[in-house]
């Protein structure tokens, strides 16, 4: 019985590593359309990627609408969180800079779903999952200064915008562990996965959809436009989320969102390789510490 647990949980965990290096793809697509305002590109993702997983996932849905009220709040919170991600993600790249947005948006998405988890669902966080978090974290911060110092930036950012962005990365990160969380209950309350994260996505899908009549003014004006947009609706958001709920009916949403921390790692790499953007020494470092991130996650999760 241990054995098959432990087979599931190895699935779990490579399903989102899959699913960040889909996500990490992101960055590169996007820069295939410059013209295209980021808010817009998140949108029209995420929404379009959570409609296309309701669709699929409509049989399991109608099956568990009787019993909705069972877990009204929680889909309540999911969807709200869904909707207000991508908005604060990209708001808080452009206000604070990509290094402080990636760090405090992807950095602190983590503590907060292990937070969610020690308070609401009366877990203990284990000491391999808090060093493997620093170790996580640390890296990220490295890999992003890397990526910064190479670009050569000297664009300077006012501290009240600055401060504003960081607040909206936390509300990025919360909201992400939020919606983790709420769909890992879900499934854990007996919903099918595919039908938790549908019903989710849909619905959140629902209110972030309409913000593309202010955000995507532009939108058909280049074929480019719609390609990168049906890329990262399909690929990164559709088959992505379609793993990351698949991991959570056999790893905790603390384990599966401190996994994602892989994310920027691929975003890097895609952006060295195919971009032919540069990388600073310490950004190599960054990734070297990532990678110690998931090796002691891996031990921890077993």
């Amino acid at each position: 019985m241990n054995s098959s647990i432990n087979i599931k949980a190895h699935y779990g965990f490579i399903a989102v590593l899959v699913a960040s290096i889909l996500w990490g793809t992101t960055g590169t697509a996007a820069s295939y359309a410059p013209n295209l305002s980021p808010l817009a590109i998140g949108a029209i993702a995420m929404g379009g990627g959570g409609l296309l997983q309701a669709l699929l996932a409509h049989k399991d849905i109608r099956n568990h609408l009787p019993h909705i009220r069972a877990y009204y709040p929680l889909l309540l919170i999911g969807m709200v969180s869904v909707a207000i991600y991508p908005l604060a993600f990209y708001s808080s790249m452009r206000m604070a800079g990509i290094t402080i947005g990636t760090v405090v948006s992807i950095g602190s998405a983590p503590l907060f779903t292990a937070l969610l988890e020690k308070f609401f669902d009366k877990k203990a966080l284990s000491g391999k999952w808090f060093i493997s978090f620093v170790f996580g974290v640390a890296g990220v911060l490295l890999l992003s200064i890397g990526e910064s110092h190479s670009q050569g930036s000297t664009h300077t950012i006012a501290t009240d915008q600055k401060s504003l962005g960081i607040i909206l990365g936390l509300i990025a990160a919360l909201t992400y562990s939020l919606y983790s969380w709420a769909a890992k209950k879900m499934i854990d309350r007996g919903v099918d996965s595919k039908a938790s994260m549908g019903l989710i996505f849909g619905f959140g899908a629902l209110i972030l959809l309409p913000t593309l009549f202010f955000t995507g003014t532009n939108l058909f004006d280049e074929p480019v436009n719609l390609y990168v947009v049906g890329y990262m609706m399909l690929i990164p958001m559709f088959l992505g989320y379609l793993l990351f709920g698949y991991a959570l009916k056999t790893i905790s949403a603390s384990t599966a969102t401190t996994l994602t921390l892989f994310e920027p790692l691929v975003a890097a790499l895609f952006a060295v390789l195919l971009v032919g953007e540069q990388l600073a020494p310490i950004g190599w470092l960054g990734m070297v510490l990532i990678f110690v991130c998931l090796a002691l996650l891996s031990k921890a999760d077993r």
